[in-house]
């Protein structure tokens, strides 16, 4: 829903009681009979119009006397706002205005402002341009429960007295604002009743000291702050002070030791507070005696445990992941917590015995969490039956575990367990899910399990997620898998040995959404059950094995599939037409496979298609002309034998990013639409017939990283305005922020350092070349190319380049492979070439280039001849020619030299002019005398006549004499 509402639709919508309108793009409202009020609603109690496009004045909302919540945060609203809209509103409990851009509350009909808001009980103000001056229009408010304004433009001192009035304020957030101090805490009375209040506090005290007068103080929230150097006060009436949550403030020991004056304290939160320095838990955490949960994940504490933490007996939840902390959990105060509950202890140094016997006593434990740490198998087994009945158990982590811990076959109420990346060779634990019919996922990847994957006999109802990828196990799939199974929506089987066919029984899963069986030996053909039965699946994986026949049969109903990858397998015949009912499709990956027949047209009309890859196959004829899905951003279609031209295949394709093409049979010109391609980062054409000049278009492509070029029969001059570069060099990490918006984990062929290299994912950020190598390029190469600094490959060989190699050449200090061999260059090798120290690939061999070899310095001491042969004029290591013979007598010029006979070089431009210059006139002389003297017409027409007869006897008689001669050789 877009622009504005029709009022006369909702006037008619007497009854309505409840309506949202959130996220809609709506700009106002309209009307046909010129009425503006919603008159007819009187009976609405709930409106939301957050996340639109609304405006001051336009939102007609007069006659909603009804109305308790009305949400309009997050609009276009600015400036003074009006409340005349809001007069009849004598019901309203709750108003949100957050997220605007509103620097006043005023009432133009005059009169007190919000005055008739009596009922009020919850306001938010956030994320507006509110100053100070704003306190004065709410003292009306008495009713209100909850105030929040948080980043504003509140600044300096914060008067409280403007909110006297307020006698049942329990909420009050700042966070956000330029606060420096509380004024009129002495004189206030009303605010006693404060039980929550959220602030931030940048290094100053004068916020923190007044605090003491808010008695009834329970909740206390000073995020993202600056609190090092300051403390809480000895005696400073938070004695009610249960719940204080420092999340991403800074903080210091200094602060950390006031946290005594907090007697009272049951939560303790310091996420994400990472105190300068790595600093091990402050001993006056332990005197928190009361504390119920304590968080203080994603720090840098650091060191053993303190052993005073054993005096927190209370505690409920204990969160100490993502710190420094070390030791054996086996000797750590945590064993005597037996009130925990929640224990999370991941990404710590911890060694950790996989049979939990620390905690066997701790009866109240449903929650263990421990990943990335080191488990390890305790030398005497452990057949105690523990205390605790565990609901939630991950144990992902490092290290050998032996067989699975014997506790677990006495656990029966476990909903979630993760013991993967721990190495136990034994087979599958069917007996988990005999034992807990409450369980609702596994996760067993990469623990070296082996075997048949044995299921148990009676279905399990409840099991949603099962993942034991990258293992061992082999044989077929269980027949009755769907059976036992039906209540899977994930299965992650990849990365095994299984064999045989898939199932039917899939089919009866009909809420699998993920099913991944890629990597294993698996044939046969795909299941029509599994097409037909699987309505909700979402991603299909079989890579990797090899199966057969056709994909899919055209019964298939895979509607909201939104992945498919069938690469590295053995189908054969045409795209089937049934996929293109599977419309919400993101990534289609048909690879590596023997499927043959055209590019269906109907793939161009895929919206939501962001990669295709259709490389490895026998795909034939010419590309679909507008062949572009909306929304394509890889386009992968290597080694087929398509053919045609670009022309009319790609146009519009404006958020392409990779655009692979090579090793085809392509005709025409490189189309100069291709410079709108403003994100297209891989460009690869090499091996096609393609003709015609570089178009200039290309030098638009600021994101160039991979433009292969090569073994196609282009002409004329290189663009001195090409470009490359490097991914990494743009944006760090991820170019592509998830699997729907371009993957680029699909390979890409480049050939670097003479090799032809597969590079993906990560790997093909940090690759930057150009390949124009094998084309018919003429010219100077130009120096601008020498500034190419990011660039890795440059390969330019097998042209007809004239003119020296550009010293500017120098300032390539990533590159390590050059390529310039076999093309016309001539003059020195410019020396400042030494300077490239990652240069691991040389090659200026079959040019007409001169004078000395490179110094033996660096790496350039590893070249070996082959990346100098072929140039005459060049002399010195590691050539067999010494540079003090070849050094000619300074009266005689360079161009007299080159053409003495005994230099063995001839310009052979020169010699293939001369030689079809004097061929030709030749040729004309002899028609001339022949057309003019009829005498030697005669007599040259009777010899070619005896010629002919001459060679054709000559013929028949060796043709007999061959054919005795090969008669004699068989019965040989």
């Amino acid at each position: 829903m877009k622009g504005r509402i029709n009022i006369e639709e909702l006037n008619s919508l007497t009854n309505l009681e409840s309506l949202s309108i959130w996220s809609n793009e709506i700009e106002g409202f309209k009307s046909f009979n010129g009425g503006e009020e919603l008159l007819n609603m009187s009976n609405l109690e709930f409106l939301d119009m957050s996340h639109n496009h609304l405006e001051n004045g336009v939102l007609s909302l007069k006659g909603l006397s009804s109305l308790k919540t009305l949400l309009m945060d997050y609009n276009q609203l600015k400036g003074p706002f009006d409340l005349k809209e809001l007069d009849t509103m004598n019901n309203l409990e709750m108003l949100s205005l957050g997220g605007n851009n509103i620097t006043n509350l005023i009432s133009s009909r005059g009169g007190e402002n919000l005055s008739n808001m009596s009922n009020l009980k919850s306001l938010d103000m956030s994320f507006n341009n509110f100053g100070n001056d704003v306190l004065s229009s709410l003292r009306s408010l008495s009713f209100l429960t909850t105030l929040r304004m948080d980043y504003n433009q509140f600044e300096g001192p914060f008067d409280l007295k403007e909110l006297d009035t307020m006698s049942n304020l329990e909420l009050l957030s700042l966070v956000g604002n330029n606060i420096t101090k509380f004024i009129g805490t002495k004189e206030m009375r009303s605010l006693r009743n404060l039980r929550s209040l959220s602030l931030t506090i940048n290094g100053s005290s004068m916020l923190l000291e007044p605090l003491g007068a808010f008695t009834n103080l329970e909740t206390l929230y000073i995020s993202r702050s600056d609190l090092k150097g300051i403390r809480f006060a000895q005696g400073s009436n938070l004695t009610n002070l249960k719940e204080l949550c420092l999340d991403s403030s800074s903080v210091d020991e200094n602060f950390l030791q006031s946290f005594e004056a907090l007697s009272s304290l049951e939560t303790l939160s310091m996420y994400g507070c990472g105190p300068s320095g790595i600093i091990p838990v402050s001993q006056s955490i332990c005197k928190l005696k009361h504390l119920q949960k304590l968080d203080i994940i994603y720090n840098d504490f650091s060191g053993n445990l303190p052993l005073c933490l054993a005096n927190l007996t209370s505690l409920q939840q204990l969160d100490l992941s993502s710190n420094h902390f070390i030791g054996n959990i086996s000797s750590s105060p945590l064993e005597g917590l037996t009130n925990l509950e929640y224990l999370s202890v991941s990404d710590n140094f911890f060694q950790i015995p996989i049979s939990l016997s620390p905690f066997f006593n701790h009866s109240k434990l449903k929650y263990v969490e421990s990943w990335g740490n080191k488990i390890f198998a305790e030398t005497n087994d452990q057949y105690l039956n523990p205390r605790f009945q565990l609901e939630d158990l991950i144990l992902s982590s490092g290290g050998y575990g032996g067989a699975f811990p014997k506790f677990l076959y006495h656990q029966h109420d476990l909903q979630f367990i993760d013991l993967s990346h721990i190495q136990m060779s034994e087979g599958f634990p069917y007996w988990l899910l005999q034992n807990n019919t409450k369980l609702e996922s596994l996760y067993l990847i990469n623990n070296s399990l082996s075997g048949p994957l044995k299921l148990p006999i009676h279905s399990h109802m409840n099991l949603s997620e099962l993942d034991i990828s990258d293992n061992f196990f082999q044989g077929f799939i269980t027949p009755e898998i769907g059976t036992y199974l039906p209540k899977l929506w994930r299965l992650n089987m990849s990365g095994n040995g299984f064999s045989g066919s898939i199932p039917s029984s899939f089919g009866n899963m009909s809420l699998l959404e993920l099913l991944d069986l890629s990597n294993n030996r698996l044939s046969g053909t795909i299941p029509e059950d599994l097409t037909i039965g699987c309505v909700s699946l979402q991603e299909l994986i079989l890579s990797n094995n090899s199966l057969q026949g056709q994909i899919f049969s055209e019964t298939s109903n895979l509607r909201f599939l939104y992945e498919l990858q069938l690469d590295g397998n053995q189908f054969t015949g045409s795209i089937p037409h049934s996929l293109s009912n599977s419309s919400f499709l993101r990534v289609l990956d048909l690879s590596h496979n023997n499927l043959y027949g055209r590019i269906p047209r109907w793939l161009g009309n895929m919206y939501f298609l962001r990669v295709l890859d259709l490389s490895m196959n026998n795909i034939s004829g010419s590309l679909p002309s507008n062949f572009c899905p909306s929304n394509i951003q890889e386009i992968y279609l290597s080694r087929n034998g398509l053919q045609g031209s670009l022309e009319d295949a790609f146009y519009g394709c404006s958020e392409l990013i990779v655009l692979d093409l090579g090793h085809n049979h392509m005709t025409g010109s490189i189309p100069s639409w291709i410079g709108k391609f403003s994100r297209l980062s891989y460009l690869i054409l090499g091996h096609n017939y393609i003709d015609g000049e570089i178009p200039v278009q290309l030098c638009n492509l600021t994101q160039l990283s991979l433009l292969d070029l090569s073994h196609n029969h282009l002409f004329d001059s290189i663009l001195p305005c090409l470009r490359s570069t490097s991914q990494t060099y743009r944006q760090l990490g991820r170019m592509l922020p998830n699997p729907y918006n371009a993957s680029m984990d699909k390979p890409l062929e480049f050939t670097t350092k003479s090799i032809s290299y597969s590079y993906q994912g990560r790997m093909l950020s940090y690759i930057s070349g150009i390949d124009l190598s094998c084309n018919h390029l003429t010219g100077q190469i130009p120096i601008e190319i020498g500034y190419l600094n990011e660039i890795h490959v440059l390969n330019l060989s097998h042209n007809s380049l004239t003119g020296k190699i550009p010293a500017s050449f120098s300032n390539l200090r990533q590159i390590e492979s050059l390529d310039l061999s076999y093309n016309n260059l001539e003059g020195n090798i410019p020396p400042q070439l030494t300077e490239l120290n990652f240069l691991e690939v040389f090659n200026v061999s079959y040019n007409n280039l001169s004078g000395r070899t490179l110094d033996k310095v660096a790496q350039f001491g590893t070249f070996d001849e082959s990346s100098y042969r072929g140039n005459p004029f060049l002399c010195g290591w590691p050539l067999p020619r010494n540079c003090t013979e070849m050094v000619s007598p300074p009266s005689k010029s360079r161009t007299s030299i080159e053409n003495e006979e005994s230099n063995g070089f001839m310009d052979m431009g020169v010699f293939y002019i001369s030689f079809g210059v004097a061929y030709s006139v030749v040729l004309l002389t002899i028609a001339a005398v022949l057309y003019i003297n009829p005498y030697w017409r005669r007599v040259w027409f009777y010899f070619i006549e005896v010629s002919i007869e001459n060679c054709y006897y000559f013929i028949i008689d060796n043709l007999v004499v061959l054919s005795q001669f090969r008669f004699c050789s068989l019965r040989r």
